[in-house]
């Protein structure tokens, strides 16, 4: 996977998308990444209105979107690992379709996440009816028992999920030795059923007695028998890593193990990622339209933000080759050029846009971009001599 040495970073391909991907080979990306047309009738820069022919009314709109997209999703279905990962972004207009789609291409099996991404902390306020301050990113699996994509980072460990300090500044949090899962119990697992001693004064763990040690068993809170999570051996082995201490339980006070859970951990920290994510943490359509005016000028209103796409790219492996087959104004490839400059990785972007004509009067056509295409080529030109790693066109 990813960069071979030498190899450009970002590529783009100018034309319809479902021919450019027609001739790529089976599953030759890991990860891909789409934000079609929400079909909500506001052409900014380019046509996102799918009136069509197909009927009348929303039905016959919501039928001419799906007809549209349906090959689209079918022909990334193919070109998609084994291993590997779609996220498409959406908003109400359409959610409720694109799910039924995706399920149907991809099973209902391999549905991963609908994740609420906040692009608007301050809610659309034109129009009637709720300040709308959020769309989706839907996330599937090609086979979510194969599939390698980690939904955790370690940009969301926060120092306040560690409230305790060692004498030697080390922070930590407990968590109970004892396994909390009922379904664990000495009937069960009967081999992590055995007794540990303890001393609540100075907090020492040991697997056998030791002087002012006191004997403790596992138990749940109702005092029936547990087991603990860890093994015996690996007891012995990591005894700085555990604590006794003395907790109130509804039975009254008991001496209880836990394990300490280092703020720093050999290899690193990550934590899970929720399926809301902030403005603050991504970025926001705002921080989206400043990021691209900086690099070609104010061309989309409702571009995405880089920090939405890196936290994506986060959940993937560092030579993750990446797809973005409605490139919009090339946050991907941005982004791939971005995370590839600060983690040392070798992910690789193949962008795909027409050359639909930008929309008469629209900032991008003001600017001098008479086709959507050019403005993706000429943010990716901008990133390769700003950022580095290169820039090719598919031929």
């Amino acid at each position: 996977m990813g960069a071979e040495p030498g190899a450009p970073w970002n590529t783009f391909a100018e034309g319809d998308n479902l021919e450019v991907v027609a001739g790529l080979p089976d599953a030759s990306y890991d990860l891909v990444y789409l934000d079609p047309p929400y079909n909500t009738g506001n052409d900014f820069a380019y046509r996102d209105d799918f009136k069509g022919k197909r009927g009348a009314g929303a039905a016959g709109r919501h039928a001419t979107w799906l007809a549209y997209l349906r090959p689209r999703i079918e022909a990334g279905h193919r070109v998609l690992a084994d291993t590997g990962a779609l996220f498409v972004s959406i908003d109400d207009h359409e959610v409720a379709h694109l799910r039924l789609l995706l399920d149907e291409v991809y099973g209902e099996a391999n549905f991963l996440a609908q994740v609420v991404v906040n692009l608007n902390a301050k809610g659309r306020q034109l129009g009637k009816g709720f300040a709308t301050s959020h769309e989706y990113l839907l996330v599937y699996a090609k086979d979510a028992a194969r599939c390698v994509l980690d939904a955790s980072s370690p940009h969301t460990v926060v120092e306040a999920d560690f409230p305790l300090e060692t004498d030697d500044g080390r922070r930590y949090r407990r968590l109970p030795l004892r396994n909390t899962n009922k379904k664990f119990n000495p009937l069960s697992s009967p081999t992590l059923h055995f007794p540990l001693w303890g001393d609540p004064e100075t907090g020492r763990v040991a697997a056998d007695p030791f002087a002012g040690g006191v004997e403790i068993k596992p138990v749940f809170g109702d005092g029936t028998p547990a087991v603990w999570r860890w093994s015996r051996p690996l007891i012995e082995e990591r005894p700085d890593d555990l604590e006794c201490r003395v907790v109130r339980g509804v039975r009254g006070d008991r001496v209880d193990v836990y394990q300490r859970d280092w703020r720093h951990p050999v290899g690193g920290r990550r934590k899970k990622l929720r399926t809301i994510w902030l403005a603050e943490e991504i970025g926001s359509t705002d921080t989206a339209v400043a990021e691209l005016k900086d690099l070609v000028g104010h061309v989309f209103e409702s571009p995405k933000p880089t920090g939405l796409l890196l936290r994506v790219l986060g959940t993937m492996p560092d030579d993750a080759r990446v797809l973005d087959y409605f490139a919009g104004s090339g946050t991907t490839g941005h982004a791939v050029a971005l995370a590839n400059a600060a983690d040392g990785g070798r992910r690789t972007c193949l962008s795909v846009n027409s050359a639909e004509p930008t929309r008469v009067g629209s900032n991008a056509e003001r600017a001098g971009y008479a086709t959507v295409s050019a403005v993706t080529r000429a943010r990716l030109r901008a990133v390769a001599e700003r950022v580095g790693g290169g820039f090719a066109e598919l031929s």
